[in-house]
């Protein structure tokens, strides 16, 4: 547990912004962000890393965590084809930025820290297996099990879009590609419409929610968690598709399973920082 005296930086960095933020047990001190440029350049995009950071360092910080969208070597700090960020192959991060700032520095997948937040800060606190699912740009899992963190051996574990489903996989039919490929639109627009009554907007939720049901039921198979967290932007429409994700889940093979789950939006704000900042405890 951190006290009054010792702060921990959590960065949040994705594919077009860099968010870093100075937590103290749970809330966010101070906050620095930037629009990352000149994605093409990996000696660029480190350096403007390291100035969102610089400010935030005083001699209370005892560590910094990272979230980043990509494959990590957790035990060596090392991230592989961060998404969205081209010149991002391999970059041994953590040994830069230790090198820099002269504290210990943890990295881990983005959606794992999300279910660290959730874990730690969240509605899942109660609960010692649980998954965070993430629906936005794409769709992930972190997992806790027995109140762990479970990478899997190549930090890949919870990479649930990436299985076949449909013509497809399930990344495709859960994730903004659905709303933009197939209808057309965004999931923002989507959402902004059905909020006025549009029926059509209100169908491609419908759809949606059953898309969704599925990838839950694969979940349940696999991992039997207590309880399974939304979060994400896709997750501020639960209202829409809550009703048809439930109907899809009802030809479960194991009923009582389906009765006994839990499944909750997330309502944590800045999560993706908390999170990262959960890594260092």
């Amino acid at each position: 547990m951190t006290n009054c005296t010792q702060m921990i930086i959590g960065v949040d960095l994705g594919g077009t912004n860099i968010r870093a933020g100075v937590i103290n047990d749970g809330a966010i001190i101070s906050l620095n962000q930037a629009l990352l440029v000149e994605k093409e350049s990996q000696h660029k995009t480190i350096s403007q890393l390291i100035s969102v950071i610089a400010p935030l360092i005083t001699p209370e910080v005892i560590g910094i965590g990272i979230g980043v969208p990509s494959v990590v070597d957790v035990e060596n700090g090392i991230v592989y084809d961060v998404v969205n960020i081209p010149s991002w192959k391999k970059v041994e991060l953590r040994k830069i930025l230790e090198a820099e700032f002269n504290i210990p520095v943890t990295i881990n997948n983005d959606v794992n820290c999300f279910a660290l937040a959730e874990h730690f800060y969240g509605e899942a606190k109660s609960f010692s297996s649980f998954v965070a699912l993430a629906l936005g740009t794409g769709i992930g899992a972190g997992i806790i099990i027995n109140n762990s963190l479970y990478n899997g051996s190549n930090c890949g574990a919870g990479e649930i879009g990436s299985l076949p489903y449909l013509d497809k996989n399930f990344e495709y039919y859960t994730s903004s590609a659905f709303f933009e490929s197939e209808h057309s639109t965004t999931a923002l627009k989507a959402y902004e419409t059905a909020m006025a009554g549009n029926k059509t907007a209100l169908d491609i939720w419908t759809q949606y929610g059953f898309h969704l049901g599925n990838v839950i039921k694969a979940v349940v198979y696999t991992y039997d968690p207590e309880a399974i967290v939304l979060g994400g932007s896709i997750s501020k429409a639960y209202s829409f598709f809550e009703k048809s994700m439930k109907i899809s889940m009802a030809d479960f093979q194991f009923p009582e399973t389906i009765l006994k789950l839990k499944i909750m939006k997330t309502q944590i704000e800045n999560i993706a920082l908390l999170g990262a900042a959960a890594l260092v405890r």
